[in-house]
Formats: C-alpha cells, sequence, structure tokens
C-alpha cells in the first residue's frame, strides 16, 4: 500500500475509476507495480504474462488492495495471442480502451549472463530474447490498442523504455532495442495526434526488480571482480520500487495538458517533480538530470554537490545533443 504520507488527494478521488488499461508483462517488476497504482486509483487492469502463476499473484495482491484485475496469458511473441486479448477487450468492455502500457520484456537474464561480452562474443539469439517481447511485441499491442482508442477519440500510450536508447548500455541489442522504443513512441504520436490518442515513452531511473535484487544478491562475489557488476550494484542500491513508474502513470493520465507530451521521452523523475510525488516508501526520487546528482557520479567533482542547489538541471536539449551523431 501507499505510504500514508504520499498517498495523495488524487487516489482518494479515485481519478481512473472506469478507466479500461492494459499492462503487458505485469507478472513482476515494473509491469507488476503499474498494474498495482493503476487498479489503487480505480482502473480495471487486464495484466498479461506467460506464466499462470505470478500473473495470479499479482492479480491477488490487486484484489487485496480493492482494486479490479483481469490476468490474462499471453505471450507478447506471439501475434494470435494479442489479437485474441484485444478481441477479449472489446467484447467485456464494449471496445473501451483508455491506457495501454507496453512493459513487458524477457532479456534480464540474457543481459546478466553476457555482461562484458562483446556483440561479436555473444550468440546472435541474443536479439530475439531482447527484442521481441519487447521492441515487437510493443508494436503488434499498440497497433489493436491504438484501433480502439482512434474508434474512440481517446486514450493513452505508455512505451516503458529506458536511457539506454540514449547512450551505450549493457550491450548494442539493448541499446538499438530501446533507442527502437523511443522512437515508436514518437513516430506513432505523429499519426495518432490528430485522433486525440497519446504515445509517450517512459524512462525510468534505475529500478529494484525482483530480478535486480535477486541478481545482486547471488553473484555478489562475482560482482566486485567485474566493473560493470560494480558500478550496477552501486547505482541499484538507491534505485527506485517497482511501484514507482505505476504511480507516475496514474498521475500523467490525468494530466489536463497530456496532448502537449505525446511524442517525448518522459522521465520518472521529472513526472515526480511535475506531480509533487515521492516513492511509495516515502523517498524523494533521483533527478538523474541534476547537476547536484551528476557531480556526485565525477569522483574529483564530487565534492563540489555539496555546495550545488539541487533544483539544478541539466537541460534537456543537452541530452539530445548527447546522442547527435551529426
Amino acid at each position: 500500500m501507499l505510504n500514508p504520507e504520499t498517498r495523495t488527494l488524487f487516489y482518494k478521488d479515485m481519478a481512473l475509476s472506469g478507466w479500461v488499461c492494459v499492462v503487458t508483462g505485469a507478472s513482476r517488476g515494473i509491469g507488476r507495480g503499474v498494474a498495482l497504482q493503476l487498479s489503487e486509483a480505480g482502473a480495471t487492469v487486464y495484466i498479461t504474462g506467460r506464466q499462470e502463476k505470478t500473473l495470479k499473484q499479482t492479480a491477488a495482491e490487486v484484489s487485496e488492495r480493492g482494486g479490479k484485475c483481469v490476468p490474462v496469458i499471453c505471450d507478447s511473441t506471439k501475434d494470435k495471442d494479442i489479437e485474441e486479448l484485444f478481441e477479449r477487450i472489446k467484447q467485456d468492455q464494449n471496445g473501451r480502451l483508455d491506457l495501454l502500457v507496453n512493459n513487458a520484456y524477457a532479456g534480464v537474464q540474457n543481459i546478466f549472463d553476457n555482461m562484458e561480452k562483446k556483440f561479436w562474443e555473444t550468440d546472435p539469439t541474443i536479439w530475439d530474447s531482447i527484442n521481441n517481447a519487447g521492441l515487437r511485441g510493443h508494436y503488434i499491442f499498440s497497433v489493436y490498442g491504438a484501433r480502439l482508442m482512434v474508434a474512440q477519440g481517446h486514450g493513452l500510450i505508455v512505451t516503458v523504455s529506458s536511457m539506454g536508447g540514449l547512450k551505450y548500455l549493457f550491450n548494442v541489442a539493448y541499446g538499438v532495442g530501446k533507442a527502437a522504443c523511443d522512437r515508436l513512441a514518437a513516430d506513432m504520436a505523429v499519426e495518432l495526434k490528430s485522433r486525440g490518442v497519446v504515445s509517450v515513452s517512459l524512462w525510468p531511473g534505475p529500478v529494484q526488480t525482483e530480478l535486480i535484487t535477486q541478481f545482486m544478491e547471488e553473484i555478489d562475489p562475482v560482482m566486485r571482480g567485474i566493473t560493470q557488476g560494480r558500478q550496477m550494484k552501486d547505482v541499484f542500491a538507491s534505485g527506485e520500487t517497482t511501484e514507482l513508474s505505476g504511480l507516475c502513470i496514474a498521475n500523467l493520465a490525468k494530466d489536463k495538458n497530456l496532448m502537449s507530451l505525446t511524442g517525448k521521452v518522459l522521465m520518472t523523475c521529472d513526472l515526480a517533480r511535475r506531480y509533487g510525488i515521492k516513492d511509495i516508501d516515502g523517498r524523494s526520487v533521483t533527478d538523474f538530470t541534476s547537476l547536484k546528482f551528476l557531480l556526485t557520479q565525477v569522483p574529483y567533482l564530487s565534492w563540489l554537490s555539496a555546495v550545488v542547489p539541487s533544483f539544478i538541471r541539466l537541460p534537456r536539449f543537452v541530452l539530445a545533443l548527447a546522442s547527435s551523431h551529426f
């Protein structure tokens, strides 16, 4: 449940009451957190995943919080499964769909198994494990979701991505997939805007998912000898909870100026500041674009972070320039 100090009027009003939502890959991790938060805000949430057991666990937790959840076994790599899901929603909800969260992802374990290997040293099938359920699945889900949203004249599609779309992170297949997710959200926004449907890309910060936590605990001795592993351990130690993204999306969904954000990359730290929210455990959300935080990442300049105000942030155009290849 939300910390009493962070439960806002937003949820007391059940702002998403009557909404119909789909969250892919909601058996665990960010997807599970999003489903919990959307249901707490009053929405009926269809959750997808490949494993019945873990899906039912998420559904049970939603029910315990008084929410409405419909677990559907759906493999994001199987087009027929996706088509059947939306046909069910069309029948169950009379064609209504307000929010689609593209979150399903199957590549985490493969990323861990190939830490610090170069792309030519890695089995090329890593591309499929990272980008089939994720990138390709997001596109197929968006096609069917957009058909319902366009017909009703409104809707929101959120595609979960990461800073790996801006700069090198983990491996080649990961970065290419995340950059493509950002482009997918942006290009869909171009075609959907005139139909009243919003499409955005969401960048959570480092998130303390179940898999991440387990990975850090199980191979801690190995991590000490791997540069990338040590860096990951430090970053995720103060990471976001799995429910912060859901809290951000729930607030975003009712933003009166939502259309002005279509096509953009939105960071959880920016949304937390925009809506005045904290993580569900009461912690302030780390702003990874603040000069104060960035200075802590540079050993010989970290002392300056103590005297730099937290409100000074790196302009977004600087991030865009950092990814420029011209």
